[in-house]
């Protein structure tokens, strides 16, 4: 009788068995896949939180000197001139005004107009003024060094793609642990740490404990990080798409001898945009406009529409608006996932609370890793089903 009983209850437990050795095995081996590289993206991810802060300590981007406030600025037309006197014989591709510096224009500038962007050279000007201030080395240092390792290890879209699986690893990990520790957190309270336990059970607690309180945000910057490593595809599908359409009518037209001025294009945005700011000009030719157009791409001013992009296109020959629309939902998901990946959006305070996060992401992963380790000179990998079903039982019934 006693023997029946026992059968009955094995049977009854094998769903539950089931169930925890394919979390169990999801989360070991998607932990231990993406472990290494997610400790990579963590430790070079930690600088690039204050990548802003860090550079102009280092000195690779310039300050303005202090005027007035509310000093006006000059007509952008002599900030284009002053670029191209600084740099003669080169084309401008984009202007961009950044949040943190609003009295200072970057010109980006390349030997043609189809040059990649990684080879141009940055030149500040003085909105007040009309003044170069010098050339920040957006393209060099080690803030420069760290977050092309972080972005796609020096290997282009093959790394981002690759960095993005990592990710999805990475999201799955953190599912499959949530899933495993929720029962567990039935019967122990939260933020219980064994102490008088063995150690190996001690660095258990603490990376459960850890990492049910970080959830939330791994997933944030898991999820983020992905769909940044789809940034490439996602540029491609919109200038194959709405781009496309925008500028069909001009459709295989040569690009403008003369330019008409960039400060009208930029008026004739804001009057059509009204309430909104330019953040970035892409000069006719470049990869975000086509041969014969001024994108001129307007941003609101709080912290969520201030990322959001919309792109007025102006007839860089006549100066006539041709369009303004906003952006495809998949290329809006991006340019608000990539400040929100670096915790760029509350100031220090925000990027202090990530940076933060992110050292308790690394002692998670760390601490992993040990638990792994530490289960394979107790045992190797492949427990017996007495120790499964002890699991098993620790999980979704009686602690131990």
């Amino acid at each position: 009788m006693a023997g029946r009983t026992s059968a009955a209850a094995t049977d009854a437990n094998l769903p539950r068995l089931r169930a925890f050795r394919l979390w169990s095995a999801v989360h070991t081996w998607t932990s231990l896949i993406c472990t290494a590289f997610l400790l990579l993206l963590c430790l070079t991810g930690l600088p690039l939180i204050f990548h802003h802060e860090l550079n102009h300590a280092l000195g690779y981007e310039v300050e303005p000197p202090t005027m007035p406030a509310g000093t006006p600025h000059v007509s952008l037309d002599r900030i284009a001139a002053a670029a191209l006197e600084r740099r003669p014989g080169e084309v401008i591709q984009f202007v961009s005004f950044g949040r943190d510096e609003p009295d200072v224009a970057v010109v980006s500038v390349s030997k043609s107009i189809n040059s990649d962007f990684e080879s141009n050279k940055h030149i500040a000007v003085d909105l007040r003024t009309g003044t170069v201030l010098g050339e920040p080395k957006l393209n060099e240092g080690p803030i420069y060094f760290l977050l092309k390792l972080h972005v796609d290890m020096f290997l282009g879209l093959p790394g981002k793609l690759f960095l993005g699986a990592m990710g999805l690893l990475f999201m799955a990990a953190i599912v499959s642990g949530a899933v495993l520790y929720g029962p567990f957190m039935k019967k122990l309270p939260y933020g219980t740490v064994r102490r008088s336990r063995p150690r190996r059970i001690r660095w258990l607690d603490w990376h459960n404990l850890i990492g049910v309180t970080t959830l939330t945000w791994a997933l944030v910057v898991g999820a983020t990080g992905t769909i940044n490593a789809l940034d490439d595809l996602i540029l491609k599908a919109w200038q194959a798409g709405q781009l496309a359409e925008m500028t069909a009518p001009y459709q295989g037209a040569p690009r403008p001898s003369v330019l008409s001025s960039l400060e009208a294009a930029v008026s004739t945005a804001k009057a059509a945009a009204p309430g909104m700011t330019p953040r970035i000009i892409a000069y006719p030719g470049t990869m975000f406009t086509s041969n014969n157009h001024y994108a001129v791409f307007m941003a609101g001013d709080t912290p969520l529409t201030a990322r959001l992009l919309k792109p007025a296109l102006i007839d860089a020959a006549t100066g006539r608006l041709t369009d303004l629309r906003a952006m495809p939902w998949y290329v809006q998901t991006v340019f608000v996932a990539q400040p929100l990946h670096f915790g760029d959006y509350g100031g220090l305070p925000l990027k202090v609370i990530w940076a933060m996060l992110d050292v308790a992401t690394i002692v998670v992963l760390g601490g992993g890793l040990y638990l792994w380790m530490a289960r394979r000179r107790k045992g190797g990998m492949r427990a017996s089903g007495r120790n499964e079903a002890r699991a098993a039982r620790a999980f979704f019934g009686a602690t131990e």
